[in-house]
């Protein structure tokens, strides 16, 4: 696998062009509470471009920056993928850009108003009216996160 493949921290970065072969060795079953009669059912192979659907054109990557999101289970340096053809319903994690930049945010309607809010009981922040200044970017479908750091 190359490494040429830095995640920009402020472009969003296709995925449709990433090599199939992207494949991760399973091991096994973890269990995270009592055995599953699952766990003797084996997978060889985990392709992640199929498994995250980053094959499809409208799939984008982003990297998290900040602690905004951290409530909604998003923190900083976590892998959002988003999908630019997704309805942005009340209650979904978006992309937006805001005053020229890209933020993640949840979308939630208040008295028929979209908002845009941050999910951190810990910090405040406004609100952000998603008005016709605002563009919803796109809908986060996954994450992924490095618990290493």
């Amino acid at each position: 696998m190359s490494s040429g493949f830095a995640l920009p921290p402020s472009i969003p970065l296709p995925l449709g062009e990433l090599p199939r072969e992207w494949c991760l060795r399973v091991i096994g079953a973890a269990g995270a509470g009592f055995p599953s009669p699952a766990q003797d059912w084996e997978e060889s192979a985990i392709n992640l471009v199929e498994l995250l659907r980053l094959d499809r054109a409208a799939s984008f990557v982003f990297r998290v920056s900040g602690q905004s999101m951290v409530d909604a289970g998003l923190f900083d340096s976590d892998v959002v993928v988003v999908d630019r053809d997704a309805k942005p319903v009340n209650g979904r994690i978006v992309i937006a850009v805001v005053d020229g930049g890209f933020v993640v945010r949840q979308l939630c309607f208040r008295h028929g108003v979209p908002m845009l809010e941050a999910r951190n009981s810990r910090m405040h922040y406004e609100p952000v009216v998603a008005d016709e200044t605002v563009e919803v970017w796109g809908v986060v479908r996954a994450s992924v996160r490095n618990l290493q750091g």
